[in-house]
C-alpha cells in the first residue's frame, strides 16, 4: 500500500509539473480613444423619445480595458476580461425628450451620462496551427453594467441595468515574420431581442523574445436591445495600443 502510495504520488507530480511546463499565463492592457459613431436612445422602449447621445459629442474618448489569462497545452484557454467605457457629455434637444415619464425641454442645456461596463470569462479551444495561422473557437460569459442618466437643471433620471450575455468567441493569428503577428480577436452574438459584438483587428509587434509584446489596431463595439423596457443601440471604435506579457 506505501508502494502504490508512493507510486501514485510520484505520478501526480509528474502531471502536475508537465502541465505547469506546458501552461501559460497572459495579461493584456489596451488603452484607446474611442468615437461613438451611434448611441441612440429611447426608454422606456415602448413610449420613449428617440435621442442620440452621440449628437452631443462623438469623441474622443478615453478609456482602457484589461485582459488576464491561462493557457493549458496549449488547447484549453481560460480569460478574463475587465472593460469600463463611461462618459458625460452635455447638449441640447432639438426637441423635447420624454426620458422615463419626465420631459426633457428642448434648447436647454442638458447633461447625457452613458456607462457600459463589461466584465466577461472566456473559455476557448485551440485548434493545431495549420502553416503560420492558428484558431480558436469558444464561448464567452458576459456581464453587463449599463446605465443612461439624464440631467437638466433640477430634473434628473437615471435608468441601469446590470445582466448576463452569452457570446461565442473566435480567435485568429497569423505569423507575419519572426517579429510581427496579426490577431483577430471577437466575442459576438445576435438574437431577436438585441446583439452584441465586440471585435479588434491587431497588428503586434515582439520586442522581448516570444513574451514581450506591444500592439496597436482598430477595435469595434456594436449592439444593444429593442423591447419595451429600452431602446438602446451603440457602435463605437477604437484606435487602440497595448502592451501584452507572458509567462
Amino acid at each position: 500500500m506505501k508502494r502504490l502510495f508512493l507510486i501514485s504520488s510520484f505520478f501526480l507530480l509528474t502531471v502536475t509539473v508537465s502541465i505547469e511546463v506546458q501552461a501559460q499565463t497572459f495579461i493584456s492592457v489596451e488603452g484607446a480613444s474611442a468615437w461613438q459613431s451611434r448611441n441612440d436612445q429611447r426608454i422606456p422602449g415602448d413610449t420613449g423619445t428617440d435621442f442620440s447621445i452621440a449628437d452631443f459629442g462623438k469623441g474622443p474618448l478615453p478609456t482602457y480595458r484589461i485582459y488576464v489569462g491561462h493557457i493549458w497545452n496549449k488547447r484549453h484557454e481560460l480569460r478574463a476580461l475587465y472593460a469600463p467605457f463611461e462618459t458625460e457629455l452635455t447638449g441640447r434637444f432639438d426637441r423635447a425628450v420624454l426620458f422615463l415619464g419626465t420631459t426633457f425641454a428642448s434648447g436647454v442645456d442638458t447633461q447625457a451620462y452613458y456607462k457600459f461596463n463589461s466584465y466577461r470569462l472566456t473559455y476557448a479551444y485551440h485548434f493545431d496551427k495549420v502553416g503560420e495561422w492558428e484558431w480558436a473557437l469558444g464561448f464567452t460569459g458576459k456581464i453587463r453594467d449599463a446605465e443612461v442618466r439624464l440631467i437638466q437643471g433640477s430634473l434628473r433620471e437615471s435608468k441601469s441595468n446590470i445582466g448576463f450575455v452569452p457570446l461565442l468567441n473566435l480567435q485568429v493569428l497569423r505569423t507575419l515574420s519572426a517579429s510581427w503577428l496579426f490577431r483577430f480577436d471577437v466575442d459576438g452574438l445576435a438574437a431577436p431581442q438585441g446583439r452584441a459584438v465586440d471585435a479588434a483587428v491587431l497588428l503586434e509587434y515582439l520586442f522581448a523574445g516570444p513574451n514581450g509584446r506591444i500592439f496597436a489596431g482598430y477595435r469595434t463595439v456594436e449592439g444593444g436591445a429593442d423591447n419595451k423596457e429600452v431602446y438602446n443601440f451603440a457602435w463605437v471604435h477604437y484606435a487602440t495600443l497595448g502592451l501584452r506579457g507572458e509567462f
